[in-house]
């Protein structure tokens, strides 16, 4: 290997020549100009809390995961446990057993985004330890054994009959592939989409880091598809068939007050999730859905601004439209609050080490 190419494999070297690492501000901040347009053309800069009035802001910040789930329809998610901060492990662990849940179970904060504090338990210890280190209420609930995940972008405006699907994003969960003579760390060494997780996977496996696959054997190191977390986004937008379109339609119609956002569904198959058989809604993400297709590594950065701003434009036409028939917008006061309280989240969430 070069000189340049070990640099290349260095990880600043890897987020500067890889856009889809860049930072939220740096991609955003050059089309933040159409943003304003559409609040001044809306006469609010809050006006996506309109969007869908079911939601809290309409799911851009702040919204409960739980409150969230309990308007989806019975059995499309994961059973869920909403436990308070602070919760003790024999009052989370008897919660479980009321629940007739089972290990692994997954445990996530009720808010917040980026798979920040979501982390798979496999037993009482690790239970034990989240709920210690837990500062925020967060959410229990069964893991999906479904091996594959998708983020489909739903959208339809009120009043119209049908909606539409704008994006699909595949994810491709970090996992590893045994050559019989190197370990885990070294094989991460060789992708730069994994030397990125370093860090975070040797605080996760420790010594397991050390662990030689046999020839083949795959091991799966993240079990979520949070881009944020290593997951490879491969947009699949092209396979948005009139069957899946009609399936997400039934689905979202079910949705008192739903009309824009993404969709993170688990699946067993693409056959039998477009018949809406053997799926789970893992989140459903409103105002502040990203069109996460666009993380694709085939695209540019000019093609992310064209899918932002064609899903901003969606959005401010729903939001308009159901402010239009009485739903209001945040008043700049919520608004700001609803700002602060997310940065003092993200502080928490940056801090909380689970």
């Amino acid at each position: 290997m070069s000189p340049f190419q070990r640099l290349s494999y260095r990880p600043f070297f890897i987020r500067l020549m890889n856009w889809e690492y860049w930072s939220f501000n740096t991609i955003y901040l050059p089309i933040i100009i159409y943003w304003a347009w559409l609040a001044i053309r809306a006469r609010s800069f809050f006006f996506f809390s309109a969007s869908n009035p079911s939601i809290e802001n309409g799911g851009f910040l702040m919204e409960s995961k739980k409150s969230i789930y309990d308007i989806l329809p019975e059995g499309s998610y994961p059973r869920t446990r909403l436990l308070k901060a602070g919760t003790s492990f024999n009052c989370a662990y008897a919660s479980m057993k009321e629940a007739s849940f089972a290990f692994p179970v997954i445990a996530k904060p009720d808010m917040g985004g980026k798979g920040r504090g979501v982390k798979k338990l496999h037993n009482e210890k690790e239970l034990a330890d989240y709920c210690q280190h837990a500062t925020l209420d967060f959410l229990i609930q069964d893991y999906v054994p479904f091996e594959n995940e998708v983020g489909i972008f739903y959208c339809r405006f009120p009043g119209q009959k049908n909606g539409s699907i704008t994006g699909i994003v595949r994810k491709e969960f970090l996992t590893v592939t045994g050559d019989g003579v190197s370990d885990i760390r070294t094989l991460c060494l060789r992708e730069k989409r994994f030397i990125l997780q370093l860090k975070q996977l040797q605080k996760i496996y420790g010594q397991g880091m050390n662990q030689v696959l046999a020839e083949g054997e795959k091991k799966e190191l993240v079990p979520y598809g949070n881009h944020a977390r290593g997951a490879k986004f491969i947009d699949d937008s092209g396979l948005a068939d009139e069957e899946l379109v009609q399936m997400m339609d039934k689905l979202c119609k079910k949705v008192k007050g739903f009309y824009f956002g993404r969709l993170d569904i688990r699946y067993a198959s693409w056959h039998a999730l477009k018949k809406g058989q053997q799926f789970s809604i893992i989140e459903l993400n409103g105002a502040g859905s990203e069109p996460t297709h666009i993380y694709d590594p085939r695209h540019s950065l000019f093609f992310a601004w064209k899918e932002i701003i064609r899903h901003w434009k969606i959005l401010f036409r729903i939001s308009k439209e159901n402010h239009r028939k009485g739903i209001p917008y945040l008043t700049i006061p919520e608004g700001l609050k609803m700002l602060k309280e997310n940065k003092r989240l993200d502080k928490i969430l940056a801090e909380q080490h689970v």
